[in-house]
């Protein structure tokens, strides 16, 4: 009798060590670890950005240098085409989400093979804007900071070309689905991150 009861009260202690400590957090209470990581990885890229910005006043507003640089014109055109093909991108990677959310599978793999390719001319342009624009970085300190900013976000469009070439080879291989897209969501943030940045590089650079 007296094991029996020792079983019966370890049997007890045990089941109420069960009940110890908070109860386990639902899964739609977390945050993906994925959509984290890109999310601080965006924050610590707008401190990248914010340096470069920092002495692009310093040189404009505290030292009230000329700008552009005297005998040098920037091609505010151009730059404003490539604006609008870098927004376009956006438009064509939301509706390739959007498909792919709606078993569209030929709207995605349409949508995200045109945002690439929209990438790509953007970046196409820009090198070829750097080929003509007459100045080099280290002729002044207007060079120094135009090749900086341009440069900069023309990494990032870069990166973000490689992670939509990725999606869009998946894509024509069958991946993804209404339910399994994080893979199109995660990278399609990051893009619409450097076509918020190229906005904001635009208006300061080349219109202000």
């Amino acid at each position: 009798m007296e094991a029996a009861g020792a079983l019966a009260h370890d049997h007890d202690h045990d089941d109420a060590g069960h009940h110890h400590g908070p109860p386990p957090a639902n899964r739609s209470s977390r945050v993906d670890p994925q959509m984290l990581g890109m999310l601080l990885f965006i924050i610590s890229e707008v401190m990248v950005f914010g340096a470069f910005f920092t002495a692009y006043f310093f040189i404009r507003v505290v030292q009230g240098a000329e700008w552009p640089a005297a005998g040098t014109e920037l091609p505010v055109a151009i730059a404003g085409v490539n604006t609008a093909i870098l927004l376009s991108s956006s438009l064509t990677l939301h509706w390739a989400l959007v498909s792919i959310k709606n078993e569209d599978r030929n709207g995605f793999r349409a949508g995200i093979l045109l945002t690439t390719l929209l990438g790509a001319t953007f970046l196409f342009v820009q090198i070829n804007e750097y080929v003509h624009v007459g100045f080099a970085p280290q002729d002044h300190a207007q060079g120094t900071i135009f090749y900086g900013l341009t440069g900069l976000h023309g990494a990032h469009v870069a990166i973000g070309l490689l992670l939509l070439l990725s999606v869009t080879i998946r894509a024509f291989r069958g991946h993804y689905s209404a339910k399994e897209h994080a893979g199109v969501e995660i990278p399609g943030i990051y893009w619409h991150f450097v076509d918020v940045m190229w906005i904001v590089v635009y208006a300061t650079i080349y219109i202000l």
